[in-house]
């Protein structure tokens, strides 16, 4: 059975607490795992959460600051020792190439794996997949960052009312779906558009135009909201987001499930996040999030 849900790792900023690990989140989409920026710590949280290295398939990293990548090193090394079969693809900024080197070669050990570097250095189209089409756009950071975006093709819907009074059943119900038309009727006659689910993960970032194009018509919008509303001027000064900006940015893209995340150590009341994301006017599914937390797609409306 396919599963979509996204497995929280760490959910800390710059600095890890008690009881938040560093960035790291991996993306379960049907049978393939993507891991986001991997931070210190990220080898030992998907241990916890029941991920191996074998889970990957591709590593998407946002930016090199050390809280997003410092754990490049030991997954790398992970997938190396555990001879995982299949190739995996690594997209970060190009450049950063000399820090992706640096962590992809930390260290010795025998490399095993074929790991192929894709970066990144414009918007647009990073790959396109039978399940989904991953996308990049470029933020507003102090050093250079990308979000990533998962888009699933559209499909169709198949409708029993229309398909019974065209007289379609049993075997001729695949076959239209595969030739189109039957005897006259046309696959658009017996079926409608279902709208592929629709992925976002935005990280360090003041607001900016990437980041509402990265959140439009998003099922699930993984944001930093690093400061309150509070201190706004600091979110601008270091190149973050709030709470209230997130929020807002989820609901004016229509967003049906918002997960903060990435927040300051000087906060103690995560409770606060959510009472200033609602008190923006996001009215959608909310989740504060926190390490180990599994986050599952929403179903189809």
């Amino acid at each position: 059975m396919s599963v979509r849900e996204l497995v929280v790792l760490g959910t800390a900023s710059q600095v890890p607490t008690r009881h938040r690990n560093h960035n790291g989140y991996l993306l379960r989409w049907d049978g393939e795992g993507i891991l986001f920026d991997p931070g210190e710590g990220t080898q030992r949280q998907m241990l916890r959460a029941g991920a191996a290295a074998h889970d990957l398939n591709r590593i998407c990293v946002t930016h090199f600051h050390g809280d997003h990548s410092l754990g490049l090193a030991g997954v790398i090394q992970r997938i190396n020792l555990d001879k995982v079969p299949h190739r995996i693809t690594a997209h970060y900024p190009r450049s950063g190439q000399r820090f992706f080197d640096r962590l992809r070669y930390a260290t010795a050990y025998r490399e095993t794996v074929s790991l192929t570097e894709a970066p990144v250095d414009a918007d647009g189209t990073l790959a396109t997949t039978e399940a989904y089409t991953l996308q990049a756009r470029r933020l507003s950071h102090p050093v250079e960052s990308f979000g990533y975006r998962l888009v699933e093709p559209d499909g169709r819907r198949m409708l029993p009312d229309r398909l019974a009074a065209h007289g379609i059943k049993g075997p001729d119900v695949s076959r239209i779906q595969r030739e189109g038309s039957l005897n006259g009727v046309t696959l658009e006659a017996v079926s409608e558009v279902r709208r592929g689910q629709r992925f976002a993960f935005v990280m360090d970032t003041r607001l900016c135009e990437g980041v509402h194009a990265l959140a439009e018509g998003c099922d699930l919008l993984v944001i930093e909201s690093t400061f309150l509303d509070g201190d706004e001027r600091l979110a601008e000064e270091y190149g973050h987001l709030t709470a209230g900006q997130a929020a807002r940015v989820a609901r004016d893209a229509g967003v049906r499930h918002l997960v903060l995340t990435h927040f300051s150590q000087r906060y103690t009341d995560p409770e606060e996040f959510e009472r200033q994301a609602r008190a923006a006017g996001f009215e959608g599914e909310l989740t504060v999030a926190s390490d180990l937390l599994r986050v599952a797609l929403p179903k189809r409306r």
